[in-house]
């Protein structure tokens, strides 16, 4: 546990993140400033929204808890980020903020509707809205486990205490309260677990030729991760950087194309002193902790036992910092989805601003309660991660990549395709959590994106309903 001054610098941030929450919930001025800033980002700010997004709290805390029991390939994880982060910023990022800016565009599925039809948006939301809570709960997850390692309390405590609090600045502050704290954020990432962490790590033993002569050879095998994992982590995260709805809101907050694709590039570039350091640091923790179960949070116990005074308890408010913002981006995705892409759009086109307001907090406090509950049940970041990648990348991917490359799409392909795979990915897992049949334990980002491609390329080549 931390002492007094580490223990009050967090409790003292978490005060600060819901002063700040109500702060920026009196400064909107519209739904467009709760979820996307009111489009005026610089490039910086685009990077730390995609650093506290993507990056955040858990996959440094999974990263490091990886190179703790597997070694240098638990690095893998945020390594297939910065590969996802390159390609969408070559290939997306200026498209999608030209777009969004032609239309008035707030979400992904708004983007989807330009090219196909209402049937093909109602799934995609659907979709989005899965694959969102189970992003949000992921980072719950991490926050329960760091809380829980700081304060000594229960899981279920402390994973009640961080929901609470996210769900109440998130729901109030909307995107403006995440660009207000992203900066600083992201800079106490850094510094914490690169500049500051390696050397500290290095002088607590955590040195290249301690970790040559004192971990098992099997720490540097670089698929000791499992094959099969890394091979689903390669490709289900760099491809869900393209149907990730978050990723499009950022580019609509954007000042302008040259800044979303900046900002872009930016962010992957920051993103390589974190793989190594989350790396570092796990490595070290092996040394240290030898035969210790990391109980899916290594990272705070090495935090607590090496780090000085001050500084442990500043690195801490960036991993918590790091995780609020990765969880609130993530809720205020999936609210989005509801109220834009289906009470808006299906059930009240007309509805006055402020009522929608008022709509889209409600559901931000819903998908947060969902989000802390599904986080409560499963308790494995990377496991929740895996899940929400694959709904995401195996129903989305291939009607994404189609409408932005091929000049004549189809309506049918895209709806039944992202239906059908999304089907396969939910009964597939439900499947394998039965065990049903040894063929069911293999990932199901493989049927799904089967399905997908299959039903899509078929569909297509009929050539019916094309727009």
């Amino acid at each position: 546990m931390l002492g007094p001054i580490d223990t009050g610098i967090i409790f003292a941030y978490l005060v600060l993140m819901t002063a700040i929450g109500i702060y920026a919930s009196r400064r909107q001025d519209s739904v467009e400033d709760y979820f996307v800033a009111g489009g005026k980002l610089g490039s910086f700010s685009i990077a730390c929204l995609w650093l506290a997004s993507w990056v955040g709290g858990a996959a440094v805390v999974a990263g490091t808890n990886q190179a703790f029991e597997f070694g240098i390939s638990g690095g893998w994880y945020t390594t297939c980020m910065l590969i996802g982060c390159l390609l969408f910023g070559f290939f997306l990022a200026a498209r999608v903020k030209r777009e969004g800016s032609k239309r008035n565009l707030l979400t992904y599925p708004e983007f989807i509707e330009t090219r196909y039809d209402s049937r093909t948006r109602i799934v995609a939301t659907i979709t989005t809205i899965l694959a969102y809570t189970g992003y949000a709960a992921a980072q719950l997850t991490a926050a329960g486990a760091v809380l829980s390692t700081l304060l000594g309390w229960d899981y279920s405590s402390s994973l009640l205490l961080a929901s609470t609090i996210i769900v109440v600045y998130t729901a109030c502050g909307g995107f403006l309260a995440v660009t207000y704290t992203d900066w600083a954020q992201v800079t106490l990432l850094l510094v914490g677990v690169a500049i500051a962490g390696i050397p500290v790590s290095i002088a607590n033993g955590g040195t290249v030729e301690a970790f040559a002569t004192e971990l098992p050879t099997g720490h540097f095998n670089p698929i000791g991760l499992g094959l099969p994992t890394m091979l689903a982590l390669g490709i289900s995260l760099p491809l869900a950087f393209f149907v990730a709805m978050d990723n499009y809101t950022r580019m609509f907050a954007a000042k302008d194309e040259a800044v979303a694709q900046r900002g872009t590039y930016l962010a992957a570039a920051m993103l390589v002193p974190l793989v190594i350091g989350s790396t570092w640091l796990g490595l070290t923790a092996a040394i240290l902790y030898p035969g210790v179960e990391s109980e899916g949070d290594i990272l705070s116990r090495l935090i607590i036992d090496i780090f000085p005074v001050g500084l442990k308890g500043l690195l801490m408010v960036g991993l918590l910092a790091a995780l609020m913002s990765s969880a609130d981006v993530c809720i205020l995705t999936a609210a989005a989805n509801g109220s834009r892409d289906i009470y808006q759009r299906y059930m009240n086109p007309d509805v006055e601003p402020k009522r929608l307001f008022r709509i889209s907090m409600i559901l931000a406090a819903i998908v947060g309660v969902a989000s802390a509950l599904m986080a409560w049940q499963m308790q494995d970041i990377v496991g929740i991660l895996v899940l929400a990648y694959t709904v995401n990348a195996a129903a989305l991917f291939v009607p994404t990549i189609a409408m932005v490359t091929l000049k004549i799409v189809s309506t049918d392909a895209a709806f039944w395709s992202i239906s059908l795979a999304l089907f396969a990915v939910v009964a597939w897992y439900g499947a394998s959590a039965m065990k049903i049949a040894p063929v069911f334990q293999y990932d199901p980002l493989w049927p799904g994106l089967t399905v997908s491609i299959v039903v899509f390329s078929a569909i297509s080549l009929r050539g019916r309903k094309l727009k």
